[in-house]
């Protein structure tokens, strides 16, 4: 290994030091929140067209910034275009994944419930449990929703979600359900936190 080849690896390993103590050090508490829960403590929920995606360094963390289209707001005053922040991403030769953090693909629809302060990113509430992903059957072109964090555990004791290597489902996600039914049951859940603040 050449001396310039060298030293690009070890800044790149101090950037990705530096990177992952900030995340230690600003680690977030994770709960378990139920679909009443997400609908209730969320800022704004709506379906969301991915545009595009990019990944910047801030205070020695990545984050990724996401473009979304307004296809159809449930709750909140969301403009044509809202941007997502979340932390991880890709940039400079570094990569950083924190689990249960969703990523996103241009063209894919969602449905996210956000929170934020106006003027401001919004951020998915929940992280994967507050994103629902549409599939569309290419033969019947049915549209299905399955919750993100469905696939996934939930270590209370650790505050955190783990992949269920046996292939379980979660058994209070939503896996597969068709839209209709997933839009009655996010009405439903909305009127109910509407009727609790009265």
């Amino acid at each position: 290994m050449s001396y310039v080849e060298r030293r690009r690896f070890l800044w790149v390993l101090f950037l990705a030091g530096i990177a992952l103590a900030a995340v230690v050090a600003n680690s977030t508490t994770l709960a378990r929140m139920s679909f009443d829960e997400l609908a209730q403590k969320s800022s704004a929920v709506a379906r969301l067209r991915c545009q595009s995606s990019e990944t910047h360094w801030d205070g020695g963390e990545l984050w990724t910034e996401t473009r979304f289209t307004v296809v159809e707001s449930n709750k909140g005053l969301l403009g044509g275009s809202i941007t997502v922040r979340m932390l991880g991403g890709r940039a400079d030769g570094v990569t950083s994944r924190v689990d249960g953090v969703p990523v996103f693909r241009a063209g894919e629809e969602v449905y996210l419930f956000l929170w934020g302060k106006p003027g401001e990113a919004y951020r998915v509430l929940g992280w994967s449990q507050g994103t629902f992903r549409i599939r569309r059957d290419p033969r019947t072109g049915e549209e299905k929703i399955t919750q993100e964090s469905s696939g996934a555990n939930f270590d209370q004791r650790k505050q955190q979600f783990h992949a269920d290597v046996r292939g379980d489902v979660q058994r209070d996600g939503i896996r597969g359900i068709a839209l209709a039914a997933f839009q009655e049951k996010l009405r439903q859940a909305l009127g109910r936190g509407v009727a609790a603040e009265h």
